[in-house]
């Protein structure tokens, strides 16, 4: 733990920790910090306190890590009041590390209050931005359908279910292996619910996963690959096991239609499957080792490619975070099935996405690993990776589902993220400007716009063809 000495923080012990964790020599982990390597060994023996300006540079570039290892209030206070302003809203506010550190020790309830009241502003423009989704595409009152009151229940929930992920990891503890074989599933269903495994060929429906109760029997389509297979055991094993805390959390959701809430314990009960996999320290470790390399850490946990996309964005656990994601799934048409965000990047709930998102050439292009560079409107740059997929169907009759996934996080993640590897963060040029949908990007210069945005007026030259057949007044 960091200690404090009058207003110094010395935190020898924490850098030292760090430096190991992140497979970094002294020489590596000050040049990397832009110290010499005789300041470095001298904070890490607590022969000089950390200043505001190191710990400054630290923060940058060790955003997780060091946010978490000097975890005293002051220094919490500290890293949440710099994410606030960090904010493209404060892009023109001239706040250095000293002013910051001096907000921190000489008015803490002011910085506290200006954290909470910046997060409620974040949460409204959130709101805003939803119902402006809502009317610029035409979708009237709360007309949301049941699966979309559960997506958004997870978005609400930071896609991050405390009791939930704490149980399955608890049980993969239990059951001690990694990856969690098949076998092992098989036997914890049969010796502790008595439910055995069947294999069934496909009988026209497409069927994946059947539970007879009655029975004790679970039958798997066998048309499916073997992740596929072991996370449909997985969830029917966490469903028997975590059955009341699935409930519990399932009774204090809040929904409009009553079909909401057996989708929602589907979902809890997928999103357990995925932690009882993958379970949160384990693979955050890994993930972190691994630079987040997908295919990777497949290989060593056992899962698909979308599984391991959809469990890193999952990394949201208090005082133990993994890197903020944002991670969606886009069929064939552009429609986003499965969304999430943990950045400041959020997604269309209704109408179609901004096309020049990499997303949408990789649905196209299935098996191959595409990168970019995007900025948003407010200017907050993303490195993201987007892969095309097939789930095979069985049969010939049945055309196979071909969708897109896509993981990125804000481009100060970058060193931690291996698809940066192949970008060109320092080229303008190699930026590409997205938005979250035509109908609600302000861009005014953008040839592949569809819709002009809500609220502005155009103009129309009839003796005029550009690209886009109006202007913005």
């Amino acid at each position: 733990m960091a200690r404090r000495t009058g207003t110094r923080l010395f935190a020898g012990h924490e850098l030292r920790a760090l430096r190991q964790r992140v497979g970094l020599g002294q020489a590596a982990m000050a040049a990397r910090v832009g110290l010499s390597v005789s300041y470095l060994s001298q904070l890490e023996n607590d022969d000089r306190p950390i200043t505001p300006a190191v710990g400054e540079a630290f923060a940058k570039a060790f955003p997780i890590d060091w946010n978490r290892d000097t975890a005293g209030d002051a220094e919490r206070r500290l890293a949440t009041l710099r994410e606030a302003f960090a904010d493209p809203l404060f892009a023109t506010a001239e706040v250095g590390p000293q002013m910051l550190h001096r907000m921190v020790e000489q008015q803490p309830v002011f910085a506290d209050q200006f954290v909470r009241l910046h997060d409620a502003w974040r949460r409204a423009e959130e709101r805003l931005q939803l119902v402006d989704d809502r009317i610029a595409s035409g979708v009237p009152g709360d007309d949301r359908l049941p699966w979309e009151e559960v997506r958004d229940w997870f978005h609400e929930e930071g896609n991050y279910v405390d009791p939930i992920d704490r149980a399955a990891e608890a049980l993969a503890d239990d059951l001690d292996a990694e990856p969690l074989p098949e076998a092992l599933i098989a036997h914890a269903l049969k010796h502790r619910h008595g439910v055995d495994i069947v294999t069934a060929a496909d009988d026209g429906g497409g069927m994946l996963r059947r539970f007879d109760r009655a029975r004790g029997l679970l039958t798997i389509g066998s048309a499916q690959p073997p992740e596929t297979r072991r996370f449909m055991m997985a969830h029917q094993l966490v469903q028997l096991e975590l059955d009341r805390e699935i409930a519990s959390v399932a009774a204090e959701a809040r929904f409009r239609a009553a079909e909401a809430f057996p989708l929602l314990s589907v979902g809890l009960a997928n999103y357990a499957a995925g932690a009882l996999l993958m379970p949160y320290r384990r693979f955050r470790d890994t993930a972190r080792g691994l630079r987040h390399d997908i295919d990777r850490l497949c290989q060593r946990f056992g899962v698909s490619f979308e599984q391991a996309c959809h469990r890193l964005s999952t990394l949201q656990r208090p005082a133990e975070r993994g890197i903020p994601f944002f991670f969606c799934r886009v069929d064939m048409a552009g429609n986003i099935t499965k969304r999430h965000s943990a950045t400041r990047l959020q997604f269309a709930r209704f109408g179609g996405a901004c096309p020049l998102w990499i997303v949408h050439e990789a649905v196209a292009i299935p098996d191959r690993i595409l990168v970019q560079l995007a900025e948003m409107p407010d200017g907050v740059r993303y490195v993201q990776m987007a892969k095309g997929l097939v789930k095979p169907s069985g049969s010939f009759t049945r055309a196979p589902r071909r969708f897109a996934v896509a993981l990125g996080c804000e481009v100060e993640h970058a060193r931690d993220f291996i698809y940066a590897d192949a970008l060109d963060l320092g080229n303008p040029g190699a930026v590409t400007p997205i938005g979250i949908s035509c109908r609600l990007c302000p861009r005014e210069h953008c040839d592949q716009r569809a819709f002009p945005p809500a609220g502005r007026p155009i103009e129309v030259d009839a003796d005029r063809r550009d690209v886009v057949p109006y202007r913005m007044s």
